[in-house]
């Protein structure tokens, strides 16, 4: 959701730089009534503010497997790993890349996550990527996304 970039001012302050249109559509993707879990390893108050900011309800921070980490929502919502698409960028990402039934790296993502993904986007992380996906499971329900526009 990132471009991969984080910056830190001289108080520790950090901030991230976050794509306006993949947040939109993952708030056209929500009203729509998909879930939408955001796995970090790394725990960020810019990720948090964020992912508020848009309404996503799981935010699942600071746990290095990320397999391990998605387990109690999965029990939470009733589904099973064959039931989640997952965008990733980084190796750590393999793992679980495995594990569910739709597993997509960014254009800009480890060359290893690229080779067993089921698709890579065309565009970079935090560069439209999630838009681009979100886009993709829109045309895929043959849904409109105005239609859940305000």
């Amino acid at each position: 959701m990132t471009d991969d970039n984080i910056y830190f001012g001289p108080d520790g302050l950090e901030l991230k730089q976050f794509n306006i249109s993949d947040g939109f559509f993952i708030v056209l993707a929500l009203r729509a009534g998909l879930e939408i879990a955001v796995i970090s390893g790394r725990p960020s108050k810019a990720t948090s503010t964020r992912m508020r900011d848009l309404g996503v309800k799981h935010v699942l921070q600071e746990m290095k497997d990320k397999r391990k980490q998605i387990l109690p929502l999965l029990e939470k919502l009733g589904i099973t790993h064959r039931e989640v698409a997952f965008v990733g960028n980084e190796i750590l990402d393999i793992g679980l890349a495995k594990e569910v039934g739709l597993s997509i790296a960014v254009a800009d993502a480890a060359e290893e996550l690229k080779q067993v993904v089921d698709y890579v986007t065309v565009s970079a992380g935090g560069k439209g990527a999630v838009k681009e996906v979100i886009k993709a499971y829109f045309k895929g329900k043959n849904l409109d996304p105005s239609s859940y526009l305000i």
